[in-house]
């Protein structure tokens, strides 16, 4: 089993004919992901990479039966794109498109709270399920199929700990990017809930930074949930000075409780194995799942 996507999940591409839709696209496809078409308004009925291209989501839905999609459209119409394809009944959303302005999340965000679908991101690289689907823009050679689950606010951080684990001997179930912007879809708990209660996943990557508090909520639940699935988390940031933002835009420390050390002593207290380098991410799995 796998969480969020897999080898029977219907996948289009919003911003499909752009020239980032259209690299990725054509490394999903590569991949062997299910891709059934894509979206560009105004140029509905065309082909592109051998798939239908649709001017609208909820026409993708109808004709080849859409139940994913990843949005590769522009900053200022991505808000926009989000809440179109979860008004056509798309069941997860993957938001790549980086710098939305916050107002536009924030309606967004709210938009799709009555709606029937989950959105990962924005300003993420993804989801994989290794060998079933490739659905975003992380190098789907480094990741292969096993046990281990991955959730991360940061991409390269993803590939690297999935990295780290294949070389172990071992593999991924489901890497989750789930994006460092202050307004995201899905949160680190959610992502973890989900490969906690995922029956094939053995053991649990949580990669998280400064800023915000959503390390410490999934700790807590993962506390409180009772679960003897281990966890390995790391918290990327010790030395960024306080109340400057790094890299992502929800990366800034607000208060005591935002820093690394912070972090990092919640989820010891949780009783998750927490390392102090991306280095020693792939030997502590092993460790704990062997």
């Amino acid at each position: 089993m796998s969480v969020l996507v897999n080898k029977d999940s219907k996948i289009i591409v919003q911003g499909f004919t752009g020239s980032e839709g259209t690299f990725h696209a054509e490394q999903m496809i590569e991949y062997g992901t299910n891709v059934v078409g894509g979206v560009t308004p105004g140029k509905g009925g065309q082909e592109h990479l051998g798939k239908p291209v649709f001017n609208t989501v909820e026409e993708a839905v109808e004709k080849v039966g859409a139940d994913t999609t990843i949005i590769f459209v522009p900053p200022a119409f991505a808000a926009d794109a989000i809440m179109e394809a979860a008004d056509a009944g798309i069941k997860v959303i993957i938001t790549i498109t980086e710098g939305i302005p916050v107002a536009d999340m924030v309606k967004a965000y709210d938009y799709i709270q009555s709606k029937d679908c989950r959105l990962i991101g924005p300003n993420c690289p993804g989801v994989i399920t290794p060998e079933e689907a490739k659905v975003g823009i992380m190098p789907g050679f480094v990741f292969k199929k096993g046990g281990v689950g991955i959730v991360s606010k940061s991409g390269t951080l993803t590939y690297e700990a999935s990295d780290q684990v294949v070389r172990q001997g071992l593999g991924i179930s489901t890497a989750i990017g789930i994006g460092g912007d202050p307004i995201i879809g899905t949160t680190t708990k959610e992502a973890l809930e989900m490969l906690v209660n995922d029956p094939e996943t053995n053991c649990v990557v949580m990669i998280g930074e400064i800023g915000g508090q959503l390390e410490a909520e999934a700790a807590k639940w993962y506390k409180e949930s009772g679960s003897e699935k281990p966890v390995v988390g790391f918290i990327a940031g010790e030395t960024a000075p306080a109340g400057r933002t790094m890299g992502h835009a929800g990366a800034i420390v607000g208060g005591s409780d935002d820093t690394a050390q912070a972090k990092k002593k919640i989820m010891a207290d949780c009783g998750i194995h927490v390392v102090d380098s991306p280095a020693e991410i792939g030997k502590k799995v092993k460790e704990v799942v062997s």
